[in-house]
């Protein structure tokens, strides 16, 4: 080999090391050298004629290990970024998904305390006076005070249909009795010996039967609307 490949061989490694410099120059915040210096640090590079044969390979070697840990430590670099953007994500939609079970949690809190408290403004049968007789109007009154204000349409819907508030109904074929049509009439008796005279009586008895079998009233109108029945 002759001097001049020599050098030109020198000028290549001197490339390559200054290639591999440069990545980590630039990693470290260092300025690439220009083009004008390259041949100069070449000129200045030990050439690989001068070291001894043994020695070559491993000058060689350790130029590509450069390039290697250069590559490394970009892709090291990268995959951290990836990480920590996969992070950033993860956390965002980690909160987002708490907030929303918050909203939802406190949704249900909210109306929870109004069914409470609906629950708690109602009034007992056992508090209105009994009275001989009463008018439609009286009986709906009545109803007013002790279904619960958001059960109450429901309520209504289902007495409209089964006896048009009339406490007195009577199925002639079935025998069912009262407001809520209670089958047997006897039933009501669980609410109150004067279940056959007293609307309140009959409205807290199916009131009790609405929310039992139904959850509420209207749970009760819902399965009445799909079935004529409840």
């Amino acid at each position: 080999m002759s001097r001049i490949s020599v050098r030109g061989f020198a000028v290549a490694s001197a490339t390559a090391v200054t290639t591999v410099g440069a990545v980590v120059g630039v990693a470290s915040g260092n300025t690439l050298p220009s083009n004008d210096n390259l041949e100069a640090s070449a000129a200045d590079t030990t050439l690989l004629a001068d070291i001894p044969m043994g020695q070559q390979a491993q000058v060689q070697v350790s130029s590509l290990t450069q390039q290697a840990d250069a590559q490394a430590a970009a892709a090291d670099a990268a995959a951290k970024k990836s990480a920590e953007e996969a992070a950033r994500i993860s956390a965002a939609k980690t909160a987002e998904a708490k907030k929303e079970a918050a909203e939802e949690k406190a949704e249900r809190d909210r109306e929870a305390k109004e069914a409470r408290a609906n629950r708690d403004s109602v009034r007992d049968a056992s508090t209105f006076s009994a009275k001989s007789s009463y008018s439609v109007a009286e009986v709906q009154a009545i109803a007013r005070q002790m279904i619960p204000a958001d059960q109450f349409q429901c309520f209504s819907n289902i007495v409209d249909h089964e006896s048009s508030w009339n406490y007195q109904a009577q199925n002639a074929s079935s025998g069912a009795y009262g407001l809520v049509q209670a089958l047997p009439g006897s039933k009501m008796s669980s609410a109150g010996a004067d279940w056959q005279t007293n609307p309140a009586t009959q409205i807290k008895w199916g009131l009790n039967y609405m929310n039992s079998r139904y959850d509420s009233p209207c749970g009760a109108w819902s399965f009445w609307q799909a079935n004529s029945w409840y």
